[in-house]
C-alpha cells in the first residue's frame, strides 16, 4: 500500500512511496501529527542520484520490522534536497556543527517544533565501523524523548539558538578590486596540482566556477599563470574518467585525484557549468579539445536529458544493472578488455584499449576500465577512432540505462539555457540555441505566476509546490541574459527584470544589501537560510550578484548596479580568504572591474549580414562579463540601441563602460579589438 508520498512530483519521494515506512512529504500537518501524538519526527533528507540513499532505503525503509518501529515511535518526514534546498540548508548546517561533517543521507531527528536535536548521515542495518546501527539510534532516540524529554529540549534549544548567532560577517558592502582579485589567484596558485589540474586531493570535483574567474582575470589582466591553471586543469578532465570518452558530459567527480575514476551520477548543473566553460576556453584559446568538449556536452544534454516538454532532467543515476539484475555503480559506462573484444574484435579491441587506457587489470572494479584518452605518442587514424567510438557507443546502448531524475528544476535550468544558448551561437548550431529557447520558455509558461513569481521545480508538465529559492531566480536570470545577448530578443531581458525585481524585494536585506537564499514571505524555518559560499553550483548569493551587474550594464538602473556592488562585498572577505569556493562571485567581481562593457550592435534591418558578423565578433569577445544587444535601426527591443544610429549606413556597433562610449565602429577587426582587453 502506497504511503503519503504517492502524489508528490518529486521521482527521489515517490521512490520511497512503497515503503512500508508511513512517510509524511514536509509540511505543517506532519509537526501537528507529531505534536498530537507526542513524538519525535525522523527527517530523511536525500536525492535521487545519492547511492548511499539507495542503500539506506534498501536496508532499512523497506524492512517491515523497522518501518514498524518508526511507525510507532516516530513521525517519518521524507524531503529531497533538491526540491527544499532550505530545509536542507537549515539543518545540513546543524549537522556539520554538531558533528564536524555531512553528506546525504541526512538523518536528523527532531521536536514537533523541527528543532534537531540528534544528527547523523547514513546509519547501517547492523553495527559496523564503529557505528551504531538504525535500529539502535532509533533505539536510544526514543529512549531520550521518553525518559529524558528536558533534556532533549535544553539541547535543542540551544542548537537553534547557536544557528541562529552564526550570522555572516559579511563585511562593509564594499565590491573586492584589483588587490583581492590577486591574491585570489595567489591563493589559488598555492592549492593547485601541478601534476594533475585541479585543486586540493581526493576526491576531486571539477573546479568549473573557478575556471570561469581564471578565465576572465586572465582576459583582464594577462596573467599567463590564471590561463595556465585554466587550461591544463580543462584538459586533464577531459581527458580523464570523469569525462564520458563515448557520449560526452562530465560525471559528478573524481574518486582520486588524477581524474580517473569517477562518481558515475551525471548532474545537470555539472554539465552546464562545464559545457559554458569549455565553450570560453576555447574563445579564450581557440582550443580544439575545448571546442569538441564543449559541443559533446550540449549534445549529451539535449540527448539524455532533454524532457518531453523542453525542459532539462536533473541528473542520470550512477547506478544501473550490470546485466544480472544487480544494480552496480557504473555498470553502463566501464570496459574490460574481453567486451571490447566481443565488440571490436581482436585487432580494433588492441587499438581501443591503447587509445582508451583499457587495461587487464582494470582502473575500476573488478577487472573493469574506465575509459580514459591517455596522451600519446604518434598519431591514431582518426577514422578508426570514429569507427571504435560509434561501435562501442551502439553496444553501450544495449546496456540497461541508468535511471533519470526527470524532475525539471528552475535554477539547473538556467544554467543549461545560458550554456546552450552560448555554446550555439559560437559553433554555428542554431539547434543548441533553438534548445535554449524552448527551455526558457517552458519555464515562462510553466514556473513562472501572473506576479513574476517562480516555482523550484516541475515535472511532467506540472509544477511543484515549493517556491523558488535565490538561486532560482538568479540562475534563471542569468540564463535569460545569455539568451538576450545571443538572440537579439528584448523580451528574454524584460522577464529577466522581472525576477531580478523579487531578488532585490523579497531576498535583499534592505540594510546591509545582505542576500538571504529565501525570500522574506517564505516559510519560516529555525533559521533563514543564507550561503554566499560556491559550491556544487553558484551561490544563489553569487548568482544574484552577476546578474544583477549585466542587467545594470543593459538597462542603465543604479538601483540594480549598486546591489550587485553591495553583495559582492562578501567576494571581498571571502576571495582572498578561500578563492576555491567563491570562483562565481570571484568571476563577477572580474566583471565589475572591467566595467563590464556593454556592446550594441544596429543593423540596417534584422537580416543584415554585416551586422551579424559584428553581432558575432562582439560575442566572441574577452571582456568579463559584457553584455551584448543587437537590433535594426531604431529598434526599441534593448535599451542600449536607443538613439544608434547607423555610420555611413553601415553596420554599426558601439562599446561603452563606465558611462563612459568609445567612437562607434563598422569593421569587424576594430570591435574585436575594444570587446578584448
Amino acid at each position: 500500500m502506497a504511503n503519503r508520498l504517492a502524489h508528490e512530483t518529486s521521482p527521489y519521494l515517490l521512490q520511497h512511496a512503497d515503503n512500508p515506512v508511513d512517510w509524511w512529504p514536509w509540511s505543517a500537518e506532519a509537526f501537528e501529527e507529531a505534536r498530537r501524538r507526542g513524538v519525535p519526527v525522523l527527517l530523511s533528507v536525500g536525492y535521487s542520484s545519492c547511492h548511499w540513499c539507495h542503500v539506506m532505503a534498501h536496508e532499512s525503509f523497506e524492512d517491515q520490522e523497522t518501518a514498524d518501529y518508526l511507525n510507532e515511535h516516530f513521525v517519518s518526514v521524507k524531503v529531497d534536497r533538491e526540491e527544499r534546498p532550505d530545509v536542507d540548508a537549515v539543518y545540513m548546517e546543524a549537522v556539520q556543527a554538531a558533528t564536524g561533517q555531512g553528506g546525504w543521507p541526512m538523518t536528523v531527528f527532531l521536536t514537533p517544533d523541527a528543532e534537531p536535536f540528534y544528527f547523523g548521515t547514513y546509519f547501517p542495518p547492523a553495527p559496523r565501523h564503529g557505528m551504531p546501527s538504525f535500529r539502535q539510534v532509533l533505539e536510544g532516540v526514543r529512549h531520550a524523548w521518553t525518559d529524558r524529554r528536558d533534556e532533549v529540549a535544553e539541547v535543542a534549544g540551544k542548537i537553534v539558538r547557536d544557528l541562529a548567532g552564526r550570522e555572516i560577517s559579511y563585511g562593509e558592502g564594499v565590491a573586492p578590486g584589483e588587490q583581492e582579485t590577486a591574491q585570489a589567484l595567489l591563493g589559488l596558485t598555492r592549492e593547485y596540482d601541478q601534476q594533475r589540474g585541479g585543486f586540493g586531493g581526493a576526491p576531486k570535483f571539477p573546479p568549473s566556477m573557478v575556471i570561469e574567474f581564471l578565465l576572465r582575470h586572465h582576459a583582464r589582466t594577462g596573467a599567463e599563470g590564471a590561463l595556465q591553471m585554466a587550461r591544463d586543469t580543462c584538459e586533464r578532465m577531459a581527458r580523464g574518467g570523469i569525462y564520458d570518452q563515448l557520449g560526452g558530459g562530465f560525471a559528478r567527480y573524481s574518486v582520486d585525484r588524477d581524474w580517473i575514476v569517477p562518481h558515475f551520477e551525471k548532474m545537470l548543473y555539472d554539465n552546464a557549468l562545464l559545457c559554458r566553460v569549455y565553450a570560453h576556453l576555447w574563445r579564450s584559446t581557440g582550443s580544439e579539445l575545448a571546442r569538441r568538449v564543449a559541443l559533446e556536452t550540449a549534445d549529451f544534454m539535449v540527448r539524455e536529458l532533454r524532457t518531453a516538454e523542453g525542459g532539462f532532467a536533473s541528473a542520470l543515476d550512477a547506478d544501473s544493472d550490470d546485466g544480472t539484475g544487480r544494480h552496480v555503480e557504473g555498470a553502463y559506462y566501464v570496459w574490460t578488455p574481453e567486451q571490447l573484444r566481443e565488440v571490436l574484435g581482436a585487432e580494433d579491441a588492441e587499438a581501443a584499449a591503447h587509445y582508451f587506457g583499457v587495461t587487464d587489470e582494470g582502473t575500476f572494479e573488478e577487472g573493469a576500465s574506465v575509459l580514459q584518452l591517455p596522451q600519446h605518442e604518434g598519431v591514431f587514424d582518426a577514422e578508426k577512432v570514429a569507427s571504435i567510438k560509434e561501435r562501442l557507443s551502439a553496444a553501450r546502448a544495449e546496456r540497461p540505462a541508468p535511471g533519470r531524475d526527470d524532475k525539471v528544476v528552475a535554477a539547473w535550468n538556467g544554467l543549461a539555457i545560458a550554456a546552450l544558448a552560448e555554446t550555439g551561437a559560437y559553433f554555428d548550431r542554431p539547434d543548441l540555441v533553438d534548445a535554449a529557447l524552448a527551455a526558457a520558455d517552458l519555464l515562462v509558461r510553466l514556473h513562472l505566476d501572473d506576479r513574476a513569481r517562480l516555482a523550484r521545480t516541475s515535472k511532467d508538465g506540472h509544477v511543484g509546490a515549493n517556491a523558488g529559492v535565490l538561486e532560482d531566480y538568479a540562475d534563471v536570470a542569468e540564463g535569460f541574459l545569455a539568451l538576450a545577448s545571443v538572440t537579439g530578443e528584448g523580451v528574454w531581458l524584460e522577464f529577466a527584470g522581472f525576477l531580478l525585481d523579487h531578488v532585490l524585494v523579497r531576498f535583499a536585506d534592505p540594510e546591509s544589501g545582505a542576500l538571504y537564499d529565501t525570500a522574506a514571505d517564505a516559510e519560516q524555518l529555525i533559521r533563514r537560510p543564507q550561503d554566499p559560499t560556491d559550491n556544487a553550483v553558484p551561490s544563489g548569493w553569487s548568482a544574484a550578484a552577476g546578474a544583477l551587474l549585466s542587467y545594470a550594464a543593459h538597462t542603465g538602473s543604479e538601483p540594480h548596479r549598486t546591489a550587485a556592488e553591495r553583495a559582492l562585498g562578501v567576494v571581498k572577505a571571502l576571495g582572498p580568504r578561500v578563492p576555491r569556493f567563491i570562483g562565481w562571485g570571484l568571476a563577477a567581481a572580474e566583471a565589475l572591474l572591467d566595467g563590464p562593457r556593454e556592446v550594441a550592435v544596429v543593423g540596417r534591418d534584422g537580416d543584415d549580414p554585416v551586422a551579424a558578423e559584428l553581432h558575432r565578433t562582439a560575442l566572441l569577445g574577452t571582456a568579463p562579463g559584457a553584455v551584448v544587444a543587437r537590433g535594426a535601426l531604431g529598434s526599441g527591443e534593448f535599451p542600449l540601441l536607443v538613439d544608434r544610429v547607423l555610420v555611413g549606413g553601415a553596420a554599426t556597433a558601439y562599446v561603452c563602460r563606465g558611462f563612459v562610449c568609445e567612437l562607434p565602429v563598422t569593421g569587424v577587426e576594430a570591435l574585436r579589438e575594444r570587446v578584448t582587453p
